[in-house]
C-alpha cells in the first residue's frame, strides 16, 4: 500500500468509498450518497485529505480533515474522518491513511484532531486507540440514523 495526498482526480473513488460507509450505517450519520462533484468541494482549502492505494494503484482508503469551528481560536483544530473500502477493511489501509493524515495535519499547522465515532464501531475505536487517540466522553442520543437514536464517542489526539 502507498499513501499520498489526495487530488481532485480521486473524487470519484473517494465518493464510492464514502458511499459504502453511508450504506453500512456504522460510520456516519449521513444518509445522502455523495457524488464526485460533492467530494471535489472538499479540496482547495487548508485541510489535508490523503488517499491510500493498493499495489495495483486502486484507491482503497482515505482520510480527510475539515473545519472544527469557525472561530479563530480553533484554527489549529480539525475534525477528521477515515474510511476504507469494504474489501480493504482490516488490512491496515485505515491505519496508513490516519498516520499519513496526522503527519499532513501537523505539517499544516494543526495541533489537534477530533471526531466522533459510533459507540458500537469497535474497529474504528480500536484503530484510533492504537494511534494514540483519547476517548473524551460520550454524546448520548447525539442524532438519529434511520429512526434510531445513536450515541457517539468523542475522540481527540494532540499532534504537538
Amino acid at each position: 500500500m502507498r499513501a499520498r495526498q489526495a487530488t481532485l482526480a480521486d473524487a470519484e473513488a473517494i465518493a464510492a468509498i464514502y458511499n459504502e460507509g453511508i450504506e453500512d450505517g456504522i460510520a456516519t450519520f449521513e444518509t445522502r450518497f455523495r457524488t464526485a462533484d460533492d467530494i471535489r468541494q472538499w479540496f482547495g482549502g487548508r485541510f489535508p485529505i490523503v488517499a491510500v492505494e493498493n499495489n495495483t494503484g486502486e484507491l482503497i482508503a482515505f482520510a480527510s480533515t475539515s473545519e472544527y469551528r469557525p472561530r479563530e481560536c480553533y484554527a489549529g483544530i480539525a475534525e477528521f474522518s477515515v474510511y476504507a473500502a469494504r474489501a480493504a477493511r482490516g488490512h491496515g489501509a485505515g491505519r496508513l491513511a490516519m498516520q499519513t493524515l496526522m503527519d499532513a495535519a501537523r505539517q499544516g499547522g494543526f495541533w489537534k484532531l477530533v471526531s466522533r465515532v459510533f459507540v458500537e464501531n469497535a474497529a474504528s475505536r480500536a484503530l484510533l486507540h492504537n494511534l494514540g487517540f483519547r476517548e473524551v466522553g460520550i454524546y448520548e442520543r447525539h442524532a438519529q440514523l434511520r429512526g434510531t437514536w445513536r450515541d457517539v464517542v468523542i475522540v481527540e489526539r494532540l499532534l504537538i
